[in-house]
């Protein structure tokens, strides 16, 4: 999968989320955006999904570029999974029903055809049992759990995650970890912001630091946590990787 920008900025207001001059790569199952918190690490997952409008420059994937207009929008988007922090299911759905929502309603399966699908999905993620439950009746882990089966059950391109293990405690967070694992070892690709960089090292192809509205430095995982020179790269590790035992 590749990645490119070309002189990309993004403004809420008077503040200036992104200014990224130029930053290309290319990977094969997982690129990691890691770096401080307020840095625009969310806002260019956003971007990259179709979520934010840059007010200028150029976003591509895969040699397509990122549409400007409501219409392509609509239609790049509905190749994506989405993965959010906050879960956004539905809360008085159950969890088949938030999982076939969207196929029914965005994709134009027929309710027979979605309902077979998100079973089978929801059977592979450890919840075959837990379809008609809500998402109250849940733990955090098979609400996430949830959130993945309904972006996976549409067949994406690729997977978009933001923080997908912020809001968990740590046996959760090991849980939905290790299933993005299992996702990215079965072919599919990730582009995901983390402050897991254990899992970055472990799992990313390829890791990009992005501070201050723009990517420090991109490199492969084995470039960045190994022997990167890059002293913005050294500092976030020297910081981060602190009191962590990876």
């Amino acid at each position: 999968m590749k990645l490119e920008i070309h002189q990309l900025t993004k403004t809420f207001g008077t503040h200036r989320a992104l200014q990224i001059p130029e930053f290309a790569c290319e990977f094969n199952r997982c690129l990691a955006l890691v770096g401080p918190s307020g840095g625009g690490k969310s806002t260019l997952l956003r971007i990259i999904g179709g979520l934010e409008i840059p007010e200028s420059g150029t976003l591509s994937v895969d040699g397509v570029h990122l549409p400007r207009s409501e219409g392509p929008l609509r239609e790049y988007r509905r190749h994506i999974g989405f993965v959010f922090q906050g879960f956004n299911l539905f809360p008085h759905l159950t969890a088949v029903q938030n999982v076939t929502l969207p196929l029914t309603e965005v994709h134009g399966l027929d309710a027979r055809e979605a309902r077979k699908r998100a079973d089978q999905v929801l059977e592979r993620f450890g919840l075959g049992g837990h379809g008609q439950k809500t998402p109250g009746q849940l733990s955090g882990g098979q609400r996430q759990r949830v959130a993945i089966a309904r972006a996976v059950a549409i067949q994406p391109r690729f997977l978009l995650l933001d923080e997908p293990t912020s809001a968990l405690d740590p046996e959760m967070t090991v849980e939905v970890l290790e299933l993005l694992e299992e996702l990215r070892e079965q072919g599919v690709a990730l582009i995901l912001v983390t402050h897991e960089i254990g899992f970055a090292r472990h799992a990313a192809d390829h890791v990009a630091l992005v501070a201050d509205g723009n990517i420090a430095f991109g490199a492969t995982a084995e470039e960045f946590f190994g022997n990167s020179s890059d002293p913005e790269v050294r500092r976030f590790l020297a910081k981060t990787l602190k009191f962590a035992s990876i």
